[in-house]
């Protein structure tokens, strides 16, 4: 197979404080702790803030960052975990529905860099999970950093409900004199 170069975009930079929450799932510990010192390490040099938490499992994911979307004020989510196929159809549910659930989020309107592998064996996963190497974590860091800063470009005020403040109101016909 011939190799491609890959073009990486510039890191975006902020001129508000920005904080992103990694949701991980340590089912396979290493290749999971690899992932996280990637995303921490691009969060870090965007000079952004990160917390961290903890799932069983892929599946549980988005839900994890749906909750933490309506409970907390976090600007951007990274997902991290590994999917390795197996011996049954278990791995195409876990890997369908966690990309799918985090698409719908993420057309909700979150910030959601995707770092979860999807792999064959676990050598293809320690490969894209070794921060020197693919490092897909620093990768769905990325993507999370780059789509806050898009949304934070086009930001802008309510459309509020569709009246004029009092002071902007003239009365159609409102032009009698009140002297006498």
């Amino acid at each position: 197979m011939a190799s491609i170069e890959h073009n990486v975009l510039d890191r975006p930079e902020f001129d508000q404080p920005t904080k992103l929450l990694i949701v991980v799932s340590p089912y396979y510990k290493a290749i999971a702790e690899n992932m996280v010192s990637g995303a921490k390490a691009e969060i870090e040099a965007a000079g952004a803030t990160w917390d961290l938490v903890e799932m069983p499992g892929a599946l549980e994911i988005p839900t994890a960052i749906g909750i933490s979307e309506r409970m907390s004020n976090f600007d951007g989510y990274v997902a991290l975990g590994c999917v390795i196929r197996g011996e049954t159809t278990h791995y195409e549910t876990v890997c369908n529905d966690s990309s799918r659930a985090l698409q719908v989020l993420g057309l909700q309107g979150l910030c959601i860099g995707n770092g979860i592998l999807t792999v064959e064996n676990v050598t293809q996963a320690e490969v894209r999970a070794d921060p020197a190497g693919q490092n897909k974590g620093g990768g769905a860091a990325a993507a999370a950093l780059h789509l806050i800063a898009l949304s934070r470009k086009w930001v802008r005020q309510g459309k509020g409900v569709g009246f004029k403040p009092a002071s902007e109101y003239q009365l159609a016909g409102n032009t009698r004199s009140t002297t006498t």
